[in-house]
C-alpha cells in the first residue's frame, strides 16, 4: 500500500500544504488561519496515535489543539477532510521515492514497497491506527487511505514493469497488482494484530512480493527474483 503511503496533493507537488503555505505571502488573518490548521492537524496526529482510533473526536480535537470547537469546522468542514488533511501533512512519500535510484523496473516496485514499510515501522502507533481502519470496512476513512492517486501509483510501477518485458506478455496487470495488494494487506494484517514483528515485516512482504512477481515474470528476469525468494526465505527461517 503505499497505505502507501495517500498523500493526494503531496505526490503532485513534493511538498505538504504547510509549505505549500509558505511560500506564498500571507496577510496576518491568513497566516493565523494557516498556523491553526497546523496545530489541528498536529493535534490530530497525536491523537491518532495516542488513541488507536482514526475516527478521533472533533471536541477532543479542538481541545487538544487549543483551539474553540467550531474551529475545526470552520477550516476542514468534517471530520473526515481532517483525516485527509493529517494523511497529507504527514507524507513524504513521493518526494523521497523520486530520488532513488532503482536499476530496473521490478526493482523500482521492491524499492516503493521497502520505502512503504520504512514509514510504517517509523511511527508504529500512527500507521498501525490507519491499517486498523483499512480492515474496518464500515469506517469512511478506509476510503480515504485506499484511494485512487494511490491506486494509480501502484499501478504505474507495474504496468512500467510490463512495457519493458520483465513481466509476461500473457499476464494481465490489473490482477498481478491485486494480487501484490493481497500480499501487503495480508502481512499488514498480521504486524497490526502483533503477529509479525517489525524486524520480520518487511521481509514477509519482500518474500510474498517476489514470489508473486517470480510467477508473472519473463524467462530472462526470473534469476534475480528467484534469488530474492531464496534471501527472504533464509532471513525468515533464521531464529527471530
Amino acid at each position: 500500500m503505499v497505505c502507501g503511503p495517500r498523500g493526494a496533493d503531496q505526490e503532485i507537488t513534493g511538498l505538504s500544504p504547510t509549505a505549500v503555505l509558505a511560500t506564498q505571502p500571507l496577510s496576518r488573518r491568513e497566516a493565523g488561519k494557516a498556523e491553526r490548521r497546523r496545530q489541528i492537524i498536529q493535534a490530530a496526529r497525536d491523537l491518532i496515535r495516542e488513541t488507536g482510533n482514526a475516527g478521533l473526536s472533533m471536541r477532543g480535537l479542538a481541545a487538544r489543539a487549543g483551539v474553540s470547537l467550531a474551529t475545526p469546522y470552520n477550516l476542514f468542514g468534517s471530520k473526515r477532510a481532517i483525516v485527509v488533511a493529517v494523511l497529507q501533512d504527514v507524507r513524504e512519500f513521493q518526494e523521497r521515492f523520486s530520488t532513488l535510484q532503482a536499476v530496473d523496473p521490478l526493482e523500482s516496485i521492491f524499492a516503493a514497497l521497502d520505502l512503504s514499510l520504512q514509514f510504517y515501522v517509523g511511527d508504529p502507533a500512527f500507521y498501525r491506527t490507519l491499517w486498523s481502519a483499512v480492515f474496518d470496512t464500515s469506517d469512511g476513512v478506509r476510503g480515504e487511505i485506499l484511494n485512487p492517486k494511490r491506486d494509480a501509483f501502484w499501478r504505474g510501477l507495474v504496468l512500467g514493469a510490463v512495457r519493458s518485458g520483465a513481466i509476461a506478455s500473457e499476464v494481465d496487470p490489473d490482477l498481478l497488482l491485486r494480487h501484490l495488494e493481497s500480499v501487503l494487506r495480508s502481512v499488514m494484517f498480521d504486524w497490526v494484530v502483533g503477529e509479525i514483528s517489525p524486524a520480520r515485516l518487511g521481509a514477509m512482504a519482500r518474500h510474498g512480493y517476489a514470489l508473486i512477481l517470480l510467477g508473472a515474470a519473463a524467462d530472462d528476469w526470473r534469476g534475480p527474483l528467484r534469488a530474492r525468494v531464496l534471501e527472504t526465505q533464509a532471513s525468515l527461517a533464521a531464529p527471530a
